[in-house]
């Protein structure tokens, strides 16, 4: 008797057993979907470590994101030619979103730093400890002077139509290490307000690799984690039940992935893991007093240290937000907002890289910290003309920095020009970063590829080339 004699005749079916072949054709695309191109190594499980394309120099990643666009000219971009014309127009005949008016000299000091004199901003004094250990990119470009955007492509790789984020597909690449957490954190202290996941996306890849989102301005499990613990059943119920639930799955197999129904269970195999390891590793009673005064007894401090514990056990990639509900989107008065953002992450990241060098981690962690554009020279104007002590948005030229894992530090790559308005030595895109930051995780952005819709994407798209003079 056939057994499917009874089975409804779907839209799949009927594709499969056609003599047309269409059915076998749509197979081994989807098929071919799910693998890695080149030499990368196809895993069993989605999360399971696969090996890189060569030796990486970095293992796991901690992302700085400053939300709202840093001003460059004030913390990592010295531009002594605002002071001498301080109140004069600049000349430029570049365009700004907003209505702009004379050049305005930055409020801060900047210093040199370490042996190598790298100049940094009195405000990143701390970070500045550490100059010796920094490549900072001096020419980064980005596409359009609005927010959302330059979100998604420093985040995603593309400005205009959704993508995976870099933490996703870096964990496409290499796996995870530690199948009891995820592999890929995104914390932001009260949510990002607008499309929360869309910058820790997993796009067309598969689900298990998208962002985990954390809320770190609570300090209780229950509530830094989002239902981490059932308040219906047991740990031995809720194994029953996912027992059952694979079972049911993998009598419906068919020849064709069902690629989200395997992200959904291995979301749910993780929810049930992390109930066990999450509660240890943002359990910060257990580190020494003198460790969380360093990082600092406030949000960004905790987060910044949870980051590091949970780098420890095995995770990926971590992305820390900053600037969510105040950003650094100053059009005004930026001495003060400035110097108030900055010292709140000033502490926690010198505390971190402090603490990565006494653990032996800061050899292969890599760190980046940017945001998606930077900021007008010139100081920004009110409606009736009045000066803002602020500046706009400034895509053409910003900064990002890099340290740690094959970082060759106390760098400063590229230059703006004598203003600090447009890259103009070594311009940098965000393909150019991406590539660089893969390139240290020991892939080839241009083999790391994902079939989807018939063609093969990858993170940087047809662009990128690897920043070879900042790597050690």
């Amino acid at each position: 008797m056939n057994p499917n004699a009874q089975r409804p005749v779907d839209r799949r079916n009927f594709l499969q057993s056609c003599g047309l072949g269409l059915g076998g054709l749509a197979i081994t695309d989807l098929l071919q979907s799910q693998t890695h191109s080149s030499s990368l190594r196809a895993a069993d499980g989605v999360l399971d470590v696969r090996q890189p394309h060569f030796a990486p120099k970095a293992k796991r990643v901690i992302h700085f994101f400053l939300n709202g666009g840093p001003s460059h000219v004030d913390t990592f971009d010295p531009k002594p030619m605002l002071a001498k014309y301080a109140g004069k127009p600049i000349p430029s005949n570049l365009t700004t979103e907003r209505k702009t008016g004379a050049a305005f000299p930055t409020p801060f000091r900047f210093r040199k730093w370490g042996e190598s004199g790298l100049e940094i901003s009195d405000i990143f004094s701390r970070t500045a400890q550490h100059a010796d250990d920094i490549a900072v990119i001096r020419s980064m470009y980005a596409l359009v002077p609005n927010h959302e955007p330059s979100l998604m492509l420093m985040n995603c790789g593309d400005s205009v139509q959704p993508r995976p984020s870099v933490g996703s597909w870096v964990m496409y690449g290499l796996g995870s290490e530690n199948h009891n957490l995820p592999g890929f954190v995104a914390m932001c202290p009260g949510g990002y307000p607008i499309k929360d996941a869309e910058n820790w996306q997993a796009g067309f890849l598969p689900g298990a690799y998208q962002g985990t989102f954390i809320d770190p301005q609570h300090r209780e499990i229950t509530k830094l984690i989002e239902n981490i613990r059932s308040p219906h059943a047991s740990l031995t119920h809720q194994r029953q039940q996912l027992d059952l639930l694979q079972k049911l799955h993998q009598a419906r197999r068919t020849p064709v992935p069902d690629t989200r129904m395997d992200a959904r269970l291995e979301s749910f195999e993780l929810a049930y893991r992390m109930q066990m390891d999450a509660t240890d590793a943002f359990d910060l009673e257990q580190e020494p007093q003198y460790i969380r005064d360093a990082y600092g007894d406030h949000v960004h401090g905790r987060q910044t240290l949870i980051a590091r514990r949970l780098l420890e056990r095995g995770v990926r990639y971590v992305q820390l937000w900053h600037g969510a509900g105040q950003p650094w989107d100053n059009h005004a008065q930026i001495e003060s907002n400035h110097r108030k953002l900055a010292g709140e992450i000033d502490q926690p990241i010198g505390a971190l890289m402090t603490d990565l060098k006494a653990r032996g981690m800061f050899e292969d962690t890599l760190l980046i910290w940017g945001g998606e554009f930077g900021r007008t020279p010139t100081v920004e104007l009110s409606a009736d003309g009045k000066e803002q002590l602020g500046r706009d948005h400034n895509h053409y030229g910003f900064s990002v920095w890099l340290a740690g894992g094959g970082v060759r530090g106390g760098t400063a790559y590229g230059a703006t020009d004598d203003f600090g308005f447009k890259a103009e030595v070594n311009p940098t895109s965000v393909h150019d970063l991406h590539a660089t930051i893969l390139h240290l995780m020991g892939m080839d952005h241009e083999r790391l590829t994902y079939r989807y819709a018939g063609r093969d994407f990858r993170l940087t798209d047809v662009h990128g080339k690897v920043l070879h003079d900042i790597l050690a």
